[in-house]
């Protein structure tokens, strides 16, 4: 992600202490899809193709751009 603008040398969610499960500010994977596409500076919800009669986005119904990263 060097050189999206992502902050270098951050951690932005904690884990519990088997480092297991995220605990705080976990990331679905829809996040990190729309994140990675924000830095390419490309909005995840005007991404769509019609399939079957539907239209249908990389991230699904789901996922927000996560800008506490930038």
């Amino acid at each position: 992600m060097a050189g999206g603008g992502i902050k270098g040398g951050f951690a932005y969610a904690k884990s519990d202490d088997y480092g297991s499960a995220a605990v705080e500010n976990a990331m679905s994977i829809h996040d990190l899809h729309a994140t990675i596409l924000h830095s390419f500076v490309l909005d995840h919800e005007k991404l769509t193709f019609k399939y079957a009669g539907r239209n249908f986005r990389l991230t699904d119904v789901h996922g927000r751009a996560v800008k506490e990263l930038f």
